[in-house]
């Protein structure tokens, strides 16, 4: 397992370019009804947008993406829609694969695969397999994930493989459960965007959000470009990040 520091033990290094961003891809429904659409209509013109960002992402130098691209609770959606959404991501896999290869996206998908039918899963795995060796962006793709689920399976494997913590539990601390979080292997979010207009982080990451700056926009995710993303950016870039220090000692830093 890759030990990956927490924001809230080690201060991470900050730049203009965040350097891993995660998107709750919220308002496809939404953009779809405005229109008179069915709202399967809106998800498939969200696919579009994950193309956008990707590509946008990879030239800009961010080196980590993370989408929230279906979630635990989303299983309570009208049985159409998540039947639509899990074929969507069939074919997204499909076809995607060489796109992402071409452009040195390593794709990872992390959630609660097991609700998944078999089919999916063998392409899950197959992407997974032929882009591992790509490093210009991590894309990692959140699927049946939910951020209490995670806490919960990485204590539950914790667990497992160090027993001696139920009767020692004072020996638990970050750095022990930290590896066993789905994406151990990638740096906390610097930037977290959410369009569609909503204000919450509906149990996105958040153990991995103590410290992200989190950007609302009202923009519908069919409708989110790179212009959009640059304007992301550009209120990152004002933000302070000061991880428990103060602004003095912030600039007795530079």
């Amino acid at each position: 397992m890759i030990e990956i520091s927490s924001s809230t033990l080690a201060i991470p290094e900050t730049g203009d370019v965040p350097r891993h961003v995660a998107i709750i891809m919220d308002g496809n429904g939404r953009w779809a009804t405005r229109r008179m659409l069915p709202r399967t209509a809106g998800h498939v013109r969200g696919v579009q947008a994950v193309r956008r960002i990707v590509e946008a992402c990879g030239h800009r130098g961010v080196r980590y993406l993370t989408l929230f691209a279906f979630s635990s609770e989303n299983w309570r959606r009208p049985a159409e829609e998540v039947s639509l959404l899990m074929r969507l991501f069939v074919r997204t896999l499909e076809k995607e694969v060489d796109r992402l290869e071409a452009q040195g996206v390593c794709l990872r998908v992390v959630g609660d695969l097991s609700a998944f039918d078999p089919h999916l899963r063998g392409l899950i795995e197959a992407a997974e397999r032929r882009t591992a060796g790509q490093s210009a962006l991590t894309l990692t793709i959140a699927a049946n994930y939910g951020g209490r689920w995670d806490i919960l399976q990485a204590t539950r494997a914790l667990l497992a493989d160090r027993p001696d913590l139920a009767a020692h539990p004072e020996a638990l601390d970050e750095a022990a459960l930290t590896p066993w979080l789905a994406m151990a292997y990638a740096p906390e979010p610097d930037l977290f965007i959410r369009t569609g207009g909503e204000q919450r982080i509906s149990n996105f990451l958040i153990w991995q959000l103590a410290y992200t700056e989190l950007y609302f926009t009202d923009c519908w995710w069919p409708d989110f470009d790179a212009a959009q993303l640059d304007r992301a950016f550009t209120w990152y870039r004002g933000r302070e990040r000061r991880f428990g220090r103060t602004s003095d000692q912030l600039r007795g830093a530079v």
